[in-house]
Formats: structure tokens, sequence, C-alpha cells
């Protein structure tokens, strides 16, 4: 008599394996909005290199998982961007679109930990798209909160393209097999990037890309 096999695992939803570092100041109408600040204090000068910060382990946010605004937080910023996923020899394997939400906060010259690495502040996909970096050169990633679009990131704005960025983080640092690479997050006409709070829905969105769709709330 058959016997009934095994109900199969159900597929877990994509985390990243390694780092996830985010790229900031690598699109052009943010770059040209701060470029007269540029050569104050404490810098004096343009940044010569690409400009990255850390994602930690405990910012993942898998696919489906609401983001809950704590400590006094009532609305975040909503950073859609794809993230470049590493293989084997430091090769780019594939992509994932992400959300990378931070707190408001207007000034890049110290480390705004506090402001980008709390708790489920980076939203996942189900699953990355495989493929190469030429195959996104031209990617515009939708965002919508509560249906409304309310920004087009269009990666042919970028201040370092797909290639370059790789190129010039690979002057400095190794990628690592897992490790994921984000291009950067635009703003929108006046320098802000939309924002969400308690109650608002976000999804980010591109063709061939595993979407990323999230409810904000509040704390109880």
């Amino acid at each position: 008599m058959p016997t009934t096999p095994p109900n199969p695992m159900p597929h877990r939803p994509w985390q990243p394996q390694g780092t996830v570092y985010g790229t900031l100041l690598n699109f052009r109408r943010e770059w040209d909005l701060w470029a007269p600040r540029m050569t104050q204090d404490p810098h004096k000068a343009a940044p010569q290199a690409p400009i990255l910060y850390v994602k930690s382990a405990n910012t993942f946010s898998p696919a489906g998982q609401d983001l809950l605004l704590q400590d006094g937080v009532t609305e975040v910023d909503i950073g859609a961007t794809l993230g470049l996923v590493v293989g084997d020899d430091a090769t780019v394997v594939g992509a994932a679109l992400l959300c990378d939400w931070s707190v408001p906060h207007a000034s890049y010259y110290r480390p705004p930990v506090k402001f980008r690495c709390r708790d489920g502040f980076l939203a996942l996909p189900q699953q990355v798209t495989e493929g190469q970096v030429a195959d996104w050169a031209a990617l515009q990633i939708a965002v919508r909160r509560n249906g409304e679009r309310v920004q087009t990131v269009d990666l042919r704005e970028l201040m370092r393209d797909l290639p370059m960025l790789l190129a010039d983080v690979g002057e400095f640092m190794t990628l690592q097999a897992g490790d994921v690479l984000m291009v950067g997050t635009d703003g929108l006409a006046d320098g802000s990037r939309p924002r969400a709070k308690a109650g608002d829905r976000v999804e980010i969105s591109a063709s061939g890309f595993s979407s990323v769709s999230v409810q904000v709330g509040g704390a109880a």
C-alpha cells in the first residue's frame, strides 16, 4: 500500500547570510543638494570614495513582518533601494528590493546608528532575483504608500552606477559571499524622503522582483 509522502518544508523567506552595507549620497539629486556643504567642517572636501554604513542583523525584517514604531518614533523615512547579493569571488549573483527604513535626521556627519539600526529597520522580500548587474542598470523602483505612488527610484540617476560602485568599494574592502551591498536611497525634489507613520502600508516594487510590502504599526 503506497505511503503518503511527508509534507514539504515551507519555503523560508530570504534573509542575508552576511553583512548588509548601505551607501550614502549615491543619487545625483541628493549629491547636488549636499555639494555646497561638502567643503565645510568637519570634512572640508567632497568624499572621494563610497560612503558606507552597516545594517546590523537586528534590523533584518523577513517578508510579511510589520514594522513597529517604538520609543517615541512617530514616522520613518522610506528608503527604497536595490541590494546586490554577493556570491563567491566577490561576484554579484542576484539582487533584492529592500526598504532601508530610517528615523528622519538631518546630518550625515556622524554615523547615524541610532537612526538606521533599530529593530526591524530593513524590510526584506520573499526571495532574491538571480542575475547580473547589467540586468538592472535602468531599473525603476516604484514606492507606494496606501496604494498611492509617492516616489520612483531610477537607477539611471546613480552617481556611481552598479559596476562603478562595486569597483570603488573593492578598492578598500573585499565583499564576502552572502554580503549585500545596497546601492543607495534617493530623495524627493526638496531633499526629504517619503515618510510613513502608524497605519500606513508601504509597497516597493519593480519589474522582475519580489515586492516588499510592510504594514507600519505603533506601540500599544
